[in-house]
């Protein structure tokens, strides 16, 4: 969990309120605004409209799209970019080029659920098949919610048991930050079965893991390598901070714009990345505390090349099965969970799939997509 007072910028007065700190460039803005008719188009089309609460009425003002909200940690200077061996990032990340993982039926334990130990370190893993036909990730939202808490709306929290008992997965686990005031706010955009979940053009901290069509992955760290392009994403989480960097450690959360003690100290972790193919996705549950640093060591001996840390603390969570694992210490309002043949995706989520290759290839196509 991440914290920040109601007025939208990081409370440096109380103590007791550290917070997760981020920043928009000017530049970068001003860079965002050259959108193509296809990105604006998605943006239209994705904006999340504010649904009231019962008993609650939305004022004009909050149907509106939110002003860029005013961050008190600025970006990276060029220095200090070049202190961690990168450039200047691009207003936007463009991914390089990666074969498909393409869908097949009958694939032999897709969803492997393990419990392993690597130097007395003992975790749970989670090894998701990304070229099963049957398997999918997803992201769950309290009382099944169209949309991720913002400043706009809130659905609130839902306990892990609740979780577990109206979803029926191969494996649960909790996701990202949320914010510690009332309306529990997710941290950065969220996309699920290719839907925009929670959207701002302006996100530009933590490190979001994306699923392109055809299972493509990559992993982004905004602040320094650019935006990602949201609207190509099938899921994307953003958390962090990063724990791998092409197959190295990397721990650069003042980069990234954490530094609440929570985060940064040593505590229950848990973690996803995935190998340099590419075709497979790892969700880790460590049992005992650790330090970023020594989370990513462990995530590098798992066989990751690429590596992000999730929330954890009293967050932590994780079913399989149905049964539950770890149990949460707090009600969670994002949680991820994993589809296979035994524990089969909603019919929507496998129509959305199949709508999303098709929309990816008529645009590789040139042709418009028709959303």
């Amino acid at each position: 969990m991440w914290f920040w007072n109601n007025a939208g910028t990081v409370n440096h007065s109380s103590p007791s309120r550290k917070g997760f700190h981020f920043g928009v460039s000017v530049c970068s803005l001003i860079f965002m605004s050259g959108c193509s008719t296809l990105e604006e188009k998605f943006k239209d089309l994705m904006r999340p409209s504010p649904i009231e609460h019962p008993g609650q009425q939305t004022t004009q003002e909050q149907k509106q799209w939110p002003e860029p909200p005013r961050f008190t940690i600025p970006p990276p200077t060029k220095e200090e970019l070049a202190e961690v061996g990168l450039p200047v990032p691009p207003p936007f990340f463009t991914p390089p080029p990666q074969k498909p993982n393409k869908k097949v039926r009958g694939k032999k334990n897709p969803v492997k659920f393990e419990k392993k130990s690597i130097g007395g370190i003992s975790f749970y893993q989670t090894t998701i098949d990304l070229t099963d036909y049957d398997t999918y990730l997803s992201v769950l939202l309290p009382h099944n919610a169209s949309q991720a808490n913002s400043a706009e709306v809130s659905y609130g929290a839902e306990t892990f048991d609740s979780f577990v008992t109206s979803h029926r997965g191969a494996v649960l686990m909790n996701g990202t930050f949320f914010s510690k005031d009332k309306e529990q706010r997710v941290m950065g955009n969220l996309v699920s079965d290719g839907k925009m979940l929670k959207y701002s053009r302006w996100e530009n901290y933590g490190t979001t893991l994306g699923i392109r069509a055809d299972n493509k992955l990559e992993m982004v760290t905004a602040r320094a390598e650019g935006q990602p392009q949201w609207d190509k994403h099938w899921f994307s989480l953003t958390c962090g901070p990063r724990l791998l960097r092409q197959g190295e450690v990397w721990v650069h959360p003042e980069i990234e714009g954490f530094t609440d003690s929570h985060v940064l100290t040593i505590g229950p972790r848990q973690a996803m990345g995935y190998p340099k193919s590419k075709d497979k996705i790892y969700l880790v549950t460590f049992l005992y505390g650790l330090s970023l640093e020594k989370e990513a060591e462990m995530m590098k001996k798992i066989g990751c090349y690429e590596a992000m840390n999730l929330d954890g603390g009293a967050s932590r969570a994780l079913a399989h099965n149905g049964t539950i694992i770890i149990k949460a210490g707090r009600p969670l309002t994002n949680v991820l969970i994993v589809y296979d043949k035994t524990h089969p995706a909603p019919q929507n989520t496998i129509k959305s799939w199949e709508h999303f290759q098709e929309i990816n290839k008529e645009a590789e196509r040139g042709a418009s997509p028709a959303l």
